[in-house]
């Protein structure tokens, strides 16, 4: 071996006994568990898994509809990775995206007729605010009574989600729907931008610049350092002049943020109106991404996409090898549980 080979490969090794390296075989394992999936329900294996790879990547369309995905999932994820810089594990996305969605449409019932120029920030505003406080709720029940966030934040879900159930059932259902639960269509205005004639939305642009910004912001900036110190000791952040309270009230209000304008985005552009079923289980799978990218907000973007692909993927599935949409959500728990199990036993031997 060569005095100039041995060096690059002292950095391949150090790489592969790193994070790279375990992500590569928690990639090969998941491969493997999903062409046993596919085995069991009686499919070759390879050519499906193909079919699934290109209907999320194969062509514009259906990269564009991986896109449409990854948007909510990019948001969410943002929403509990945030928080998760002060040491909180917050699992209320999908509550804080149905709220946002409930305000930002109740903006819109309100000013219907205003012009665009004027209805769009509205529109966007409520989002936020209905995000926001999804988030901010427990953050006080945190921080004034001791309440953990996590269990706060997960019975937020079913609130949010049953609010809007309630109003489109009732006194917002549109009278001429024949019987559906959902409100009357969204004026022009209050539609948020789509690029190249298809249904990729503002709402990704939203999150990417929001994923840079939040990184910057973090890791750069005197509040990041604060969220470090108040995480680490929070004693040492109170003598420094540091309020950890106040920290937890803006992480979760800007998480809750994000995910309400995640909430308006699928209103808005996907279902034109607001309405059930709304947001498909997003919340949870953002929060899968946020904890796949170790809460690093450059990397949630990737692999957002990634996940997008996987549900885009789901309609291939249906179409060509006849195999229910839940299929989707079990290629979902495959790679939960493969993360879960790679990551500590490499953990154990690599990353200790």
């Amino acid at each position: 071996m060569t005095s100039t080979t041995q060096p690059a490969l002292r950095v391949t090794l150090h790489l592969l006994r790193g994070p790279t390296g375990a992500i590569l075989v928690m990639a090969a394992v998941f491969v493997m568990a999903s062409l046993a999936f596919f085995s069991i329900n009686g499919r070759e294996s390879v050519p499906l898994f193909q079919e699934m790879v290109m209907g999320a990547f194969g062509d514009s369309y259906s990269f564009s509809e991986t896109l449409v995905k990854a948007a909510p999932i990019l948001l969410t994820a943002l929403a509990v990775a945030l928080p998760a810089r002060l040491g909180l594990i917050s699992v209320g996305g999908e509550g804080q995206l149905y709220l946002g969605a409930l305000l930002g449409t109740g903006a819109v019932l309100l000013a219907f007729d205003q012009p665009g120029w004027l209805l769009m920030p509205l529109m966007l505003a409520g989002a936020m605010a209905g995000g926001a406080l999804g988030g901010v709720i427990p953050g006080l029940l945190k921080t004034r009574l001791g309440v953990n966030e996590t269990i706060s934040t997960l019975l937020l879900n079913y609130v949010g989600v049953l609010l809007v159930s309630f109003v489109v059932h009732g006194p917002w259902k549109n009278p001429d729907s024949l019987g559906w639960p959902a409100t009357i269509d969204f004026p022009a205005g209050a539609i948020l931008p789509q690029f190249f004639d298809t249904r990729v939305h503002m709402g990704l642009v939203f999150g990417v610049v929001a994923a840079i910004a939040l990184h910057i912001l973090v890791t750069r900036s005197r509040w990041g350092l604060s969220l470090q110190v108040s995480r680490s000791n929070p004693r040492v952040a109170a003598t420094a002049g540091i309020s950890y309270e106040r920290n937890v009230l803006i992480v979760m209000a800007l998480g809750g943020l994000l995910a309400g304008l995640a909430g308006i985005a699928e209103a808005s552009v996907i279902q034109n109106r607001l309405q059930d079923g709304l947001a498909s289980g997003y919340g949870m799978t953002g929060f899968l991404v946020a904890w796949l990218a170790g809460q690093h907000f450059l990397r949630i973007i990737p692999l957002s996409i990634l996940m997008g692909g996987l549900l885009a993927s789901a309609d291939s599935l249906q179409l060509y090898a006849q195999l229910p949409k839940a299929s989707a959500d079990i290629l979902q728990a495959l790679l939960f549980i493969t993360v879960l199990a790679v990551a500590s036993l490499w953990g154990r031997r690599h990353l200790a």
